[in-house]
């Protein structure tokens, strides 16, 4: 079986490799000649754990290859997936289907046998039934199905998510569409992963209802620390206390900064927009994008704050930048609005993450500085931040902490240390949602 997959960014490299890794035939088209260069070379353009074997595994053993010529790519593939990218569009918050568009008027052009066109990109509902539009125009011609197949990848974790799905959504209306994604997915089947077949419309709102309702999970637990913080309660237990219940669920019940990344600040807003042009605003939704930049933003208030009032002339230490663990993603991060505010108000930045930096530069003022590791963001810092739990930050000795800063106040936006522990080494320690020890 051999299928196309055009866009070698995150989804369409880590789907395209996981194919392969199926026994499939994936020609990945990536247009971009950077990108290209680079994938062609072995060089993977993001950083995703366990990918790069995965795509030289199956590059050598002839299953996986990168291109740029469409046409060559679409012979004698039997699905061809678009999974370019949806950007929030500028001044409405809609997905900006501009690259879905010309992406299915070349695919249309590019064809010469029967084919099933599937949205593997994040689109809004009604994007397959504009895409079946758009084809039937440039080519009336042409036997083809659309299909709309959601991505449910979480950056850091995306080829087990990929290969040990929770459910696999297919939305599809013909019984062509339903054998060849049927065939494709048919690994996962007989691991008795759950495979759902639904309408297109269907399967394009559930892409976006799932992470809105993670979204709010998210920003409901922010907003019952900040309760527990005036109370004396201890976020992490009522935490513990609402998801034992099987109803409510563990997941997603951390309190932090607000969520950023490529999919929850993008998708919440597109569903926000596509309920309100449907006649049926989604009120929840609107407040958890309101509550939710809100808080980033408020972030910066609380260190100040923990500082005494005023961070000018003060050397902070910044641990993570990226908006989670286990990538280099930058997008909407919340360490964004709170560094550049930092050095508004006068303070010295001097930030480490493991793998953003790179991407964080062209994002944050010129002023801040870049350190070698967490110790040397640590040494001399009058105060310290953590910002991305990454997991060699949750190792540093409070002890050690102590030694190397010159001043006292930490304050740690996603709990990962022991506030005891912090006390007895003598820090001045602020965490989320939990009691002054």
């Amino acid at each position: 079986m051999k299928i196309a997959m055009i866009g070698g960014g995150y989804v369409g490299l880590v789907s395209g490799a996981c194919f392969a890794e199926f026994g499939v035939e994936v020609a990945v088209v990536e247009t971009e000649p950077g990108r290209l260069a680079a994938l062609r070379a072995g060089e993977m353009p993001i950083y995703e754990p366990g990918l790069s074997d995965l795509v030289a595994q199956n590059v050598a053993a002839g299953r996986l290859s990168f291109g740029d010529d469409l046409g060559v790519a679409l012979a004698e593939a039997e699905a061809v997936f678009i999974a370019v990218g949806t950007p929030t569009r500028r001044g409405d918050g809609h997905a900006d289907l501009t690259y879905v568009y010309a992406a299915a008027e070349q695919v249309a052009r590019a064809l010469t046998a029967p084919t099933v066109i599937v949205t593997k990109s994040t689109v809004p509902v009604g994007t397959g039934r504009r895409i079946a539009e758009i084809v039937r125009a440039a080519r009336p011609d042409l036997d083809f199905d659309v299909a709309s197949n959601p991505e449910f990848l979480r950056e850091g974790s995306a080829i087990g998510d990929f290969m040990r799905p929770d459910r696999v959504v297919i939305g599809c209306e013909s019984a062509r569409a339903r054998d060849v994604l049927g065939r494709l997915y048919r690994p996962l089947s007989l691991i008795e992963a759950p495979i759902l077949f639904t309408g297109i419309e269907t399967a394009e709102l559930t892409k976006y209802a799932g992470n809105a309702f993670l979204a709010m999970k998210v920003t409901y637990i922010n907003e019952m620390a900040d309760l527990c913080e005036k109370v004396g309660a201890n976020i992490h237990d009522v935490a513990k206390g609402i998801g034992l219940d099987g109803r409510i669920g563990r997941k997603f019940l951390h309190p932090g900064p607000g969520f950023g990344g490529s999919c929850f600040p993008k998708d919440t807003l597109a569903l926000v927009r596509i309920a309100q042009e449907a006649g049926a605003p989604s009120r929840l939704v609107e407040t958890v994008v309101a509550v939710n930049d809100a808080r980033k933003s408020g972030m910066a208030a609380r260190i100040v704050a923990a500082c005494g009032g005023s961070v000018r002339g003060k050397t902070i230490g910044v641990l993570g930048l990226t908006f989670k663990p286990e990538t280099d993603d930058m997008r909407d991060s919340p360490s964004l609005p709170i560094v550049s505010r930092l050095v508004e108000d006068g303070a010295l930045l001097r930030c480490f993450d493991p793998e953003g930096m790179a991407a964080a530069r062209p994002l944050l003022p010129g002023a801040v500085e870049y350190c070698r590791d967490a110790m040397d963001a640590a040494s001399g810092a009058d105060v310290l931040v953590l910002i991305t739990e990454w997991n060699e930050f949750r190792a540093l000795a409070p002890a050690k902490l102590a030694s190397a800063m010159r001043g006292r106040v930490v304050v740690d936006l996603r709990n990962v240390y022991d506030p005891v522990a912090m006390r007895h080494a003598g820090l001045a320690y602020h965490s989320i949602g939990r009691p002054v020890p």
